[in-house]
């Protein structure tokens, strides 16, 4: 694990120099976000607007009880925007697009197309990752603030047809509750987890060694680590600038 962790940076900082050499092409990176991004974002919406559906139903009728339906909006909002969002549409990004990648370079690994572009002295490193991991940052913090909104929306509808709670009452809790830096550090979650899930699955793949079924066994792979990195880099980036209440 801290062998892999160490080539994954080696291959991130490879592919910053690509970038800041200027060989990326613009129009390799818009590709990969077509791919990445919009092919995911149906599965990523899905999955947030259902969470955030289901939380409201479930804290609904506690809060109306207990006569603090006017907060409802605003819990939503801020668990919804610092975790749910962030971190589910990571997941499903990983699931659906961070699979497809490590399993592209594994075949260029496993049928030799990547030795070949080492033979005629192209950075293999740069050329294969530094486009996904842009493009797949980009993809991150796009499908993030669409998330948030569907997720916030989706609250808002479900507490209404619920307890009968206006949206007014509920988009007041929200700006009351919800701070700027909540909505900054989220977009920073979008970015972090979207290049870490390219990062991790280009690495997978292109350690692939052997035929077609080192290929699947190399998207399983891929798929849980990214799972455990995203977990784990929430973690970090909660404790960096949320502990101590600041």
């Amino acid at each position: 694990m801290i062998s892999f962790l160490g080539q994954c940076v080696q291959n991130l900082i490879q592919s910053g120099k690509y970038v800041l050499k200027g060989n990326l092409k613009f129009s390799d990176v818009i590709a990969q976000m077509a791919s990445i991004g919009f092919d995911s974002l149906g599965i990523c919406l899905s999955i947030v607007f259902i969470a955030a559906a289901v939380i409201a139903l479930q804290v609904a009728h506690q809060f109306l009880m207990s006569g603090g339906d006017s907060y409802i909006g605003g819990f939503l909002a801020i668990a919804l925007i610092r975790e749910i969002a962030p971190g589910f549409a990571a997941l499903a990004l990983a699931a659906r697009s961070g699979t497809a990648i490590c399993a592209q370079v594994a075949n260029m690994q496993v049928t030799n197309q990547i030795d070949a572009m080492e033979v005629l002295k192209v950075d293999s490193i740069g050329y294969y990752f530094a486009p996904r991991i842009v493009a797949s940052a980009l993809g991150g913090l796009f499908i993030t603030i669409l998330a948030e909104l569907t997720g916030v929306l989706g609250g808002a509808l479900v507490s209404f047809y619920s307890i009968d709670l206006h949206p007014s009452r509920y988009f007041n809790s929200v700006w009351l509750m919800l701070q700027v830096k909540d909505i900054n550090i989220s977009l920073f979650k979008g970015i972090v987890f979207g290049a870490l899930i390219a990062l991790v699955c280009s690495t997978v793949g292109y350690n692939t060694k052997g035929g077609a079924k080192n290929v699947g066994e190399a998207t399983t792979k891929a798929s849980i680590l990214c799972c455990v990195y995203i977990l784990v880099a929430d973690l970090i980036i909660d404790i960096l600038f949320y502990m101590g209440g600041n």
